[in-house]
């Protein structure tokens, strides 16, 4: 991904990849290291990621001898992945007011190495035509935009599902850049089974040159883990205790795909629920859980990859954060609501409230955050916007969101 500005804090971390279909018997040579004493490198066989590892950084290298201890430490090499499905696939990506950031997702779209797919850009209430005007400036047939006027990225979402031609429909989001091969390992998720609905990538970081976005980096589950993982609520996975409701394993919104004929069948994303919503999240784990619950299959497929720039700055980070602990509050919310979901979730309260603290509880292991703006504050900012996401859930369908607004479409 490339970087927005310099390396600003100590603490900063190079971000790349490594195949090892390719030779390694030199020193690793980093392209724009000037800042960075650190590097963390994605390593892959050809589509299959194995793990990450971390090194030191000399004078813009990072030495052989200390790289292949490295990947000595890692999972033995799996066979390189045949191709999966071959489906065509409809591509949404909602986008809100963030031009730029958009015209870099929709470049690193038609890089994809897929033939049958569509982009269906989903403008989302946006307050100037300057997204509109990126998207006229594609000379892509396989692009089209379409105008969703009412605010919240549920709605988006739910436009783009009823307006692609596909069954398969890929979502993510205007501040990614996905990996050439992105529909190729969603495509080796549905291979799994027939009863896959939902397959899930790994969302890497890509820019690790502040603290916020170290902190963020810290803070979610779904960046690191290079082990794919089928998901049933017939067959709880072992050490797993909220199943089905420990959401972080399954991923995240900016990289996922459904069938279509699937997404219909619940009724499409919850309107009270998604940035743009008074609950500013939650539309994408409330869909993958709804999924489980329905009987079907959800795969975690790290060959899926998508790479994510975080917020850079302290006041983007807490906005974020907070997003983040009211729709999952918000979440909760509705699962007390349901009479088929309250009993589970009082089941695991306890435990829940346990593994929120741990969750919360970050340590950025280099440099030191802004003064008075640390991790504890962004904890307790987090935990407060959780508890006030019930209200704002209420608060929402009480303006008229709809929970189930594509039943019978």
């Amino acid at each position: 991904m490339p970087l927005e500005a310099a390396p600003e804090w100590p603490g900063s971390i190079w971000i790349g990849t490594l195949d090892l279909t390719s030779d390694v018997s030199d020193d690793l040579v980093l392209a724009d290291a000037a800042g960075y004493s650190r590097a963390r490198l994605l390593i892959r066989s050809g589509r299959n990621p194995r793990g990450f590892v971390e090194l030191d950084v000399h004078h813009g290298r990072v030495p052989e001898s200390e790289l292949r201890d490295a990947l000595a430490g890692l999972p033995e090499v799996d066979p390189p992945l045949a191709p999966g499905l071959d489906e065509p696939i409809s591509v949404v990506l909602c986008t809100r007011d963030r031009p730029e950031a958009l015209r870099a997702a929709i470049a690193s779209l038609l890089q994809l190495n897929y033939t049958a797919l569509e982009i269906v850009i989903v403008d989302n209430a946006s307050a100037t035509d300057a997204s509109q005007q990126v998207v006229a400036a594609v000379s892509d047939p396989r692009v089209r935009l379409v105008s969703e006027p009412r605010p919240g990225l549920a709605r988006a979402r739910n436009r783009g599902v009823l307006e692609a031609s596909h069954d398969i429909v890929a979502f993510t989001d205007d501040d990614v850049v996905v990996d050439p091969d992105w529909l190729l390992g969603l495509m080796d998720g549905f291979s799994v089974a027939p009863d896959v609905m939902c397959v899930c990538g790994i969302v890497p970081s890509g820019e690790l040159r502040s603290f916020p976005q170290a902190y963020f980096d810290s803070r979610v589950t779904w960046a690191r883990s290079c082990v794919p993982a089928v998901y049933r609520l017939a067959s709880p996975p072992d050490g797993q205790v909220l199943f089905p409701f420990q959401v972080g394993q399954y991923g995240t919104g900016a990289n996922f795909a459904m069938r279509r004929s699937a997404v219909l069948s619940l009724g499409g994303f919850d309107e009270a629920l998604g940035v743009g919503s008074p609950t500013r999240g939650g539309e994408d784990i409330d869909m993958f859980v709804r999924g489980l619950l329905a009987g079907h299959a959800l795969v975690y497929q790290p060959s899926a990859l998508v790479w994510h720039r975080h917020r850079a700055d302290m006041s983007a980070l807490h906005e974020q954060i907070s997003g983040y602990g009211l729709g999952l509050g918000a979440w909760i919310g509705k699962l007390l609501l349901d009479r088929r979901t309250a009993p589970m979730v009082l089941r695991r309260a306890g435990r829940g409230v346990l593994h929120a603290r741990k969750m919360t509880r970050v340590a950025v292991e280099s440099g030191e955050a802004p003064a008075g703006r640390g991790n504890g504050s962004l904890a307790a900012t987090e935990l407060w916007a959780a508890v006030r996401g019930p209200l704002a859930y209420l608060r929402a369908r009480r303006g008229g969101a709809r929970k189930s607004p594509l039943l019978g479409s």
